[in-house]
This record gives structure tokens, sequence and C-alpha cells, in this order.
């Protein structure tokens, strides 16, 4: 049966179908979200995944409602909107559409995969037209409207207009190439002489050394399976970010839990001769940043690029950085396993 997008604050008006979000009155839940009420055969990295999975599913109690919503707008969530009121296509194209999703949310992919150029169209092309008409990802507050009542325009715009990209992507060439050039120069650069990756597998640890900051979708492209990433660039300037992949409910591979990242911020800060501070994000941000702070950054800003913030310079040595950075996790991580679906009471917990 058709099914059409509603508003959030339409929930309980029918029975719908929450994609990436979590909501009373649900008749089903397709999230990744952390404790979210999506059925165990369903669960998924990605919530478009759990979305395409209900597809192969036609049994699945509370499938056939006729409206789908979400309370935020972003590429994961669209695309697993997008993919409920279009199921024959969305199944024609799965294998694109999951990359998608999980280049919008984890920002990894693997440039191997034949299908990488197109999902990074897609996602550029998304990214693009969200800035350009609407407002930029954690913008609502900005304009006084709240999420879940703004991303409704999003959603009515790009849901009438993504298969024509999704099919022929080269018609919009204009508005994807700025960006998907940006992340493809900076992908080049991580291959080059001046950058070098090392994994630190027993605690999920990557420490990217690149000449310069570098666009999400390009640092973080090539640390699937790993949920910490370490940035060094050049002129002694760092950033350390827990990956979303610890925020939602991963189905692919057991986690370590966040830990707060207070103490390790007092270490730097007693070895730091820099003018700037180290500050820290709490553990249930989205994406939790290390980082010396000049002027405090907003939500949108922590979200946006590393290239696009202010990144100082810190009187610590790239190498013992590392060293301190990768012996405080070792030490905090030597005594907990690794699992599936941390709740976070647990994580506090620890």
């Amino acid at each position: 049966m058709p099914k059409q997008f509603v508003a959030f604050q339409k929930l309980r008006q029918q029975p719908t179908i929450v994609v990436d979000s979590v909501g009373l009155g649900a008749t089903l839940t397709l999230a990744h979200w952390r404790g979210a009420a999506t059925p165990e055969f369903l669960r998924d990295d990605t919530s478009a995944g759990s979305v395409l999975r209900a597809l192969h599913a036609p049994e699945t109690p509370g499938i056939n409602a006729t409206a789908v919503t979400a309370n935020h707008f972003d590429v994961d969530g669209f695309v697993g909107v997008w993919s409920l009121l279009n199921p024959e296509l969305a199944l024609r194209h799965e294998h694109l559409l999951r990359l998608t999703a999980t280049l919008g949310d984890f920002r990894e992919l693997d440039w191997q995969d034949p299908c990488a150029d197109h999902a990074l169209q897609l996602v550029c092309w998304l990214n693009a037209k969200e800035k350009e008409l609407f407002y930029v990802p954690f913008g609502a507050p900005a304009l006084r409207r709240r999420e879940d009542e703004a991303s409704a325009d999003k959603f009515e715009w790009f849901l009438l207009r993504f298969q024509h990209v999704l099919e022929n992507p080269e018609n919009e060439h204009p508005v994807w190439e700025p960006e998907y050039e940006r992340v493809k120069q900076a992908a080049t650069v991580l291959q080059g002489a001046d950058a070098r990756l090392t994994r630190y597998p027993e605690i999920g640890l990557v420490v990217v050394r690149a000449p310069v900051p570098l666009p999400y979708y390009a640092l973080f492209g090539p640390t699937a399976g790993y949920d910490m990433v370490l940035s060094i660039y050049g002129g002694q300037r760092y950033e350390f970010e827990y990956k979303y992949t610890t925020w939602i409910d991963l189905e692919s591979r057991p986690t370590l839990p966040r830990l707060p990242l207070d103490t390790l911020a007092a270490q730097l800060n007693a070895r730091e001769q820099a003018p700037h501070r180290w500050t820290f994000d709490g553990i249930t941000d989205t994406g939790p940043l290390l980082r010396l702070a000049g002027k405090s950054l907003g939500k949108a800003q922590r979200y946006a690029d590393p290239d696009q913030r202010p990144i100082h310079a810190s009187s610590i040595a790239p190498e013992e950085l590392e060293q301190l950075v990768v012996t405080y996790f070792r030490e905090k991580y030597a005594a907990i396993e690794p699992k599936q679906y941390w709740t976070w009471a647990e994580i506090k917990a620890v």
C-alpha cells in the first residue's frame, strides 16, 4: 500500500512508521538509536539499513502503516524514509543506498567499492541543496524553530527530487561537484607521503596524520571498524573524536563504551604551554570532540568539517600526544570487554 511522509507532530494521528527517531505511539520503529524499539531481526548499523531489511520482510508487524515520519533530517533518515515510500526502487538500488546512508552518518566510505563515487555524489548533492535552500544540520535553533517541525520542509522537497539524482546524477553535476572534488582531493592527500594512518585495534583507535585538516568524508573514510580518531595535522594541531558509531546501537560488531574525556583533558592541560586550553564534549554528544579551544564552537560548527573550523597549535609534540592518548585508553579499557547494545546507564556506570 502506498505510503506518505507526515510531519513528526502528526505521529499519533494515524498508524505511523518512525524512521531514525523514537516516538511514543509509533506503529513500527526503524532506528539505530541506542535503546530504540527496532525489532531485533531488523536491527542494522544504519536506520536506512533497518528499513531495507523491513522491505525484505513484508510480514513485519506494522510495516503496512501508510504514514512515515522522522524527527530530524539527515542523510540516513532521509534514505530510510524515501525507501519506504519507494520500495521497489529502493530494493533495486539497495547496495548504493546502504553506502549512502553509511557515508552520511558514519562518514565512512570504501573507495574500492564500484558504487563509492555515486554514493559520494548523492551525499554531496543532499548537503549542497540542504544548505542552499534550508539550513545547515543542527541549524534550526538559529531560526527559532524546532528541528522536528522545521525538518518536514526538507523532507517534502527532497522526496520529490531524489529519484532523479539517484538515477541520473550527472544531471545535477554542478550542484554536487564542488564538495565532491574537495573530498576527492582530500582523499588523495591521505594517500600522499606526508600522511599516515596508525591503527590500534585493541582500543578501536585510528591515528590519522595529515599535513592539513580534512573534510570528514576523507578523514573518516578509511576508519571503518574503528570508533575513535585522533587527527594529527601539521603545525602541531590536533583533534580527538569519538565517532557516531558509539552513539548508536551498532549491529555489525561489538564496541567499547565511551569514556568521559575530562581526565585525559586534565593530563593534556598539565603539559600544555600554548595559550589555549583543552576542552571536551560530554559522552552523550553525537560526536564528542577533545581539542584546544579558542572561542567555543556551537553544535553546527562541531558537526561541520574540520577544515571549516579553527584548530589551534599545541606545544605538545605529535609523538608525545599520540602516546598519551594511546596509553590513556589502553589503561582505561584494559578491564572492559567490547559488547553490543550498551545502554546509556551502562556507559555512565563504566
